[in-house]
């Protein structure tokens, strides 16, 4: 593992000059750690595992070598299959392919569901006709693979972001079906903020002899502020409007793990006229889109989501995420607070805690190697609750004698 900070140029690497016109048009100059050690494995034809956390660069560490053989080769087929767990991550790579080969004349096309029947003729025209890159999410590409059309004979490169998401999502049986229909001699490169022993066992499958780098594994990004707020549930809300009122902030995410949090809050933040909105699972996909736009544009401030959001999001410069309630795992954790810092910039998360999240926070500590600084509430919101990850706390349920077909109390 290593968190160096190298120093190389884009322009180091020689890439084709129609590629290399997209990234002087973007401002891409210096690479980033993942950027540097994967971008030499993969144009040596490699197969790669690559762990590396969220906002370090990945995407282009990936899309660049990719690319820059479409530039020179001129592939008419789909030439790269990259599988991604959310449509969210799906649409974000596929701007960044848009950005880059700007200038190279490479295709691409996200396939995700949630879509309408002309969304779905439009995969099955670029799945049959051929778009150099498709990003696909693994049930809706597994729903065109089932109707026999689909022809991957050409795919010279087998992309898995966000592995270890796909993971918690249940998609590794999908990913490794997938895989069947691909020609035996690929690159095949996987990438994940993590790597559990079940993905572990899924890239002994599919790669072969792969190049490993491990980049900042599970450590938010060093220009995070990290605090957290002692809280009673019934405080929440109240705590959010008083952080906010403290100092503006251009742009805001706010994480809970419930819908109906994340609903209530959003209503209460824009009585308090807040430019605040919501995503949710209630919301079609048009509709989430049209929040993120109105987010990077600055024309709403602030976010209130559900984990959806906690990956395949790509905006810059949010200057704060909050979580709502402490993540039931760990690495969301760092997911979450990815958000903001990105690159070498700077930027604030909040965490609230509960009395009973308060051992879930710890393993947030051990997993980050430090303690972080415990607030307590505003006096005006009353008394917070003492931190003391060891505390049994009573959850209000008492065990009952199973009855056939009594309701589920929890």
């Amino acid at each position: 593992m290593t968190d160096k900070y190298y120093s190389l140029k884009f322009i180091d690497y020689h890439f084709d000059p129609a590629l290399q016109e997209g990234l002087d048009a973007m401002r891409f100059e210096n690479t980033t750690p993942i950027q540097e050690q994967a971008i030499p494995i993969i144009l040596n034809q490699q197969d790669l595992i690559a762990v590396a956390q969220t906002g370090t660069g990945k995407t282009a560490a990936f899309l660049l070598p990719v690319l820059n053989k479409l530039a020179t080769a001129h592939n008419p087929h789909t030439d790269t299959l990259i599988i991604v767990p959310t449509r969210e991550l799906a649409l974000q790579i596929d701007q960044a392919v848009q950005g880059f080969a700007y200038f190279t004349g490479a295709s691409s096309l996200a396939i995700y569901g949630g879509g309408d029947g002309m969304s779905f003729e439009n995969e099955k025209r670029a799945l049959t006709q051929g778009a150099n890159i498709i990003i696909a999410t693994p049930g809706r590409l597994m729903s065109h693979l089932n109707m026999g059309y689909v022809k991957f004979n050409q795919i010279k490169h087998f992309i898995i972001d966000e592995a270890d998401k796909m993971l918690d999502m249940g998609f590794v049986d999908d990913i490794a079906k997938i895989a069947g229909y691909l020609p035996k001699q690929k690159q095949t490169l996987l990438f994940s903020a993590t790597m559990p022993p079940a993905m572990r066992k899924l890239g002994e499958k599919l790669l072969v002899n792969p190049a490993q780098i491990s980049i900042a594994i599970s450590k938010p990004a060093a220009g995070v502020t990290q605090t957290a707020y002692m809280v009673y549930n019934a405080q929440k809300n109240e705590l959010i409007k008083h952080i906010l009122s403290l100092k503006e902030h251009q742009s805001v995410l706010i994480f809970s793990s419930t819908k109906q949090n994340v609903k209530t809050l959003n209503r209460e933040l824009q009585h308090a006229r807040l430019k605040a909105k919501a995503i949710h699972s209630d919301l079609e996909q048009a509709e989430r889109e049209e929040v993120l736009r109105e987010f990077r544009a600055r024309k709403i401030q602030i976010i209130v989501a559900t984990d959806i959001l906690s990956r395949g999001i790509d905006i810059e410069d949010i200057s704060l995420v909050i979580n709502y309630d402490v993540p039931n795992d760990a690495e969301d954790y760092i997911h979450r607070i990815g958000r903001t810092a990105r690159a070498s910039s700077t930027g604030e998360a909040i965490t609230f805690i509960n009395d009973l999240d308060q051992y879930k926070f710890h393993k947030i500590e051990t997993l980050i190697g430090k303690p972080i600084d415990k607030l307590n509430v505003p006096e005006k919101l009353g008394e917070s609750p003492v931190y003391d990850p060891n505390k049994k706390v009573k959850t209000g349920f008492k065990k009952r004698p199973y009855t056939k077909g009594a309701p589920n109390r929890r």
